[in-house]
C-alpha cells in the first residue's frame, strides 16, 4: 500500500549520566532523501548514525531530526586519581634528587595541569552506551513516524482511486458520445475524401485507448508496496499528455466539456502522487 512522505514523530528517554533527552522527526514530500539534524553541542559525531538508521527505514521524504535536551543532571566535579599519583611518584623523586623539604599539600596538587575538571553531562563517558539507548528512543520515533506516513497514504490511497473510478467513467461517455457526434457529423460531408481528411484531424480512439490503458495501470500501482511516488507521478504526467490532445482534436462542445472534466481529475492526481513515498 502507498505510504504518504508527510508524517510526525516524538519521543523522550532518560539516559543515566546525560539526563531526559526529546527527539522529534518530521517528514515532508522530497524527491529524493534528504535528512536533516538538529544536535546540541557535543553531539555532532552521532549525526551520521541517526542517518543511516533512518534511512534504513524511509526511502523518499525530506526527513527533519530535532534532538533537544530537557533536564540534565547535574555538572560533577571529576578528580583523575592516577595522573595525581603520577605526580606524587614524580614529584617525591625530584624532592629526593634536590634535597627538598617542601610539604606538598592537596591545593597544590589539584591546581596541577589534568587532575581537576568538571564533567558536563554527556557523550564523552560511554558513546557505545549512549547510542545503544538513543538508537531505541530513534527507532520508537521513526515506527511511530511510519503509522502516520501509512495513515495518511490509506487517505491517499481511497482519494486518488475515486479521481481515476471518475476519469474511467468519463471516457466511457465520451467514447459514446463520440461515436454519435462523429456519425452525425460525417453526414454532412458530400464526398469520401472530404468525410477521410476530416477524421484523421479528429479522430481520437487511440488517445482514448491509451488514456484508458493509463488509468488501469495506475490503479494497479496503487496496490503496490514500497515507493512508488515517482512512477505514479510518470503515468499521471502520460495521461495530461493524451488528454491535452483530446483536447487539440476535439470538435464538439459537449466533448470539450467531458475532457474538461478529464483534466480537472488529472490535475488533482498529479497534485496528490507528489507526496506520495
Amino acid at each position: 500500500m502507498i505510504k504518504s512522505m508527510t508524517g510526525f514523530g516524538a519521543g523522550q528517554k532518560e539516559i543515566r549520566g546525560y539526563g531526559r533527552i526529546s527527539l522529534e522527526l518530521r517528514s515532508t514530500n522530497h524527491r529524493f532523501l534528504d535528512i536533516v539534524c538538529h544536535l546540541p553541542e557535543g553531539f555532532l559525531g552521532l549525526q551520521e548514525q541517526i542517518k543511516k538508521e533512518i534511512a534504513a527505514k524511509i526511502r523518499r521524504g525530506r526527513l527533519t531530526c530535532v534532538l533537544t535536551p530537557l533536564a540534565l543532571e547535574p555538572k560533577r566535579v571529576f578528580i583523575d586519581k592516577n595522573l595525581l599519583k603520577e605526580y606524587l611518584s614524580e614529584l617525591k623523586m625530584v624532592k629526593k634528587e634536590i634535597n627538598l623539604n617542601d610539604t606538598l599539600n592537596i591545593e597544590t596538587l589539584i591546581h596541577l595541569p589534568g587532575v581537576l575538571s568538571i564533567k558536563e553531562p554527556g557523550l564523552s563517558d560511554d558513546k557505545k552506551r549512549f547510542w545503544s539507548l538513543l538508537k531505541e528512543l530513534l527507532n520508537q520515533v521513526l515506527e511511530d513516524l511510519i503509522k502516520m506516513r501509512q495513515k495518511e497514504g490509506k487517505a491517499l490511497y481511497v482519494y486518488l482511486n475515486k479521481r481515476i473510478q471518475n476519469i474511467q467513467l468519463i471516457l466511457k461517455k465520451l467514447e459514446r458520445i463520440f461515436n454519435e457526434k462523429i456519425k452525425l457529423k460525417l453526414l454532412k460531408f458530400r464526398t469520401d475524401e472530404e468525410r477521410v481528411n476530416f477524421l484523421k484531424q479528429v479522430d481520437i480512439s487511440e488517445e482514448l485507448d491509451r488514456l484508458s490503458f493509463h488509468a488501469r495501470n495506475f490503479k494497479k500501482s496503487l496496490l503496490k508496496n514500497g515507493s512508488v511516488g515517482k512512477e505514479l507521478d510518470f503515468i499521471a504526467q502520460e495521461m495530461q499528455r493524451e488528454a491535452n490532445t483530446l483536447a487539440a482534436k476535439s470538435f464538439d462542445g459537449e466533448i470539450s466539456r467531458r475532457i474538461i472534466k478529464i483534466k480537472t481529475q488529472i490535475e488533482k492526481i498529479r497534485e496528490q502522487v507528489q507526496n506520495i513515498e
